[in-house]
């Protein structure tokens, strides 16, 4: 097959979609398809043997990393010439729309791919004038698709009720090889904790953005003074977070990537979530692999995953006493919370991206078939 795939973000900028979008590459050069990706510039020219074709976007005022490509924009004649089986959008804003008007032009299967509950974002924002506009909006774009892909159950179901239609789910997989207790590392433990090794500690990795309440932390170690925490993620939240948290045992670590991340997973004792409007969050995947208990909200997509009691912890996620209290219980009782976290990674041990990938790209070629045979 050859699928050209439109992206609103792709590297140098790290986050779930972007990590999702490479384990697709990886997996379709491995299945010897082709394929090419239309993303903002500023990337590489080729990842994993596919062409990325960069075009110019404007900063987004709230996420200056994130460059909208103006939605006028025409690739009509690079797609021609890619001859492409299926167009594919992921989270379609601006240039998602570009690759939608060219796939309706040239009469190719379109799929939508939902990743980001951007109407729930604008809401912690503090933004609510925009949640109605931006729900119709979405629901409007994504109805234009022939298959709606989404990354949870939970959220498949949200949804359906708001309108959208032909929606299934694409779930994420997990490489429980890569993140594994076996890459704990006394040296990363130093590091994170400062020296402080023999202290529990808790991990957040993600974005340091307003939506994923970050903040929610700060009474979490104002209750427990004996534990530390360590961020791992950068972004424009940061030097609000680091004045936040300057009177707490808090290591702030950047972004990391490969066997850094690995190690500082397997390293913490407690991974904690705090953000309740994510579709599914990755990193809750890559810790439950890392063998750490978690502590999350009780919504969104982590609840196809996320076992009370067994798993990790459920909070109520407009409660930050219930959060508090979540990973007090984790944090007292260290031989439980190794046991909770064990079971989580065997929980997660099936999730293989290869066995989700391929699960994709039978989706796209039931698409492709029924398409074709409706001429």
């Amino acid at each position: 097959m050859r699928i050209a795939l439109f992206t609103e973000t792709f590297l140098p900028k790290v986050d779930g979609i972007v990590n999702t979008l490479c384990h697709l590459l990886d997996h379709l050069a491995f299945r010897n398809h082709e394929s090419i990706v239309f993303a903002p510039s500023g990337g590489p020219r080729y990842y994993s043997r596919f062409r990325i074709v960069g075009l110019n976007g404007i900063p987004f005022p709230l996420y200056p990393e994130l460059k909208l490509v103006p939605p006028v924009v025409s690739v009509l004649e690079e797609l021609r010439a890619f001859k492409p089986d299926l167009v594919h959008v992921l989270n379609p804003v601006s240039l998602g729309y570009v690759g939608l008007r060219h796939a309706c032009q040239l009469k190719l299967p379109l799929v939508a791919s939902y990743h980001t509950d951007v109407p729930g974002f604008a809401m912690r924002w503090g933004l609510r004038f925009c949640y109605r506009p931006l729900v119709r909006f979405f629901r409007w774009m994504h109805n234009h698709a022939d298959l709606n892909l989404c990354p949870s159950t939970v959220t498949q179901q949200e949804l359906m009720v708001s309108g959208y239609r032909h929606v299934k789910v694409w779930t994420r997989g997990v490489d429980s090889k890569f993140f594994d207790p076996c890459h704990r590392d006394i040296g990363w433990r130093q590091r994170l904790t400062e020296g402080e090794s023999d202290k529990r500690l808790l991990l957040y990795v993600g974005r340091l953005s307003p939506e994923k309440r970050v903040d929610w932390l700060v009474p979490v170690l104002d209750a427990l003074p004996d534990v530390r925490l360590a961020i791992v993620g950068d972004g424009p939240s940061r030097p609000c977070l680091e004045r936040q948290f300057a009177r707490h045992a808090v290591h702030f670590t950047g972004y990391l990537s490969g066997k850094d991340l690995a190690a500082a997973y397997a390293s913490a004792d407690v991974f904690v979530f705090p953000a309740a409007n994510e579709t599914l969050g990755n990193v809750v995947l890559e810790a439950m692999a890392s063998g750490l208990p978690v502590v999350a909200p009780r919504s969104g997509g982590l609840l196809d995953f996320m076992v009370d009691g067994e798993t990790g912890y459920l909070f109520e996620s407009e409660s930050q006493d219930a959060l508090v209290e979540a990973v007090r219980r984790l944090v007292v009782q260290p031989v439980q919370a190794r046991s909770i976290g064990m079971n989580g990674r065997t929980h997660i041990l099936q999730q293989s991206w290869e066995h989700v990938l391929d699960g994709l790209i039978d989706q796209y070629a039931t698409l492709i078939e029924s398409k074709s045979s409706r001429g």
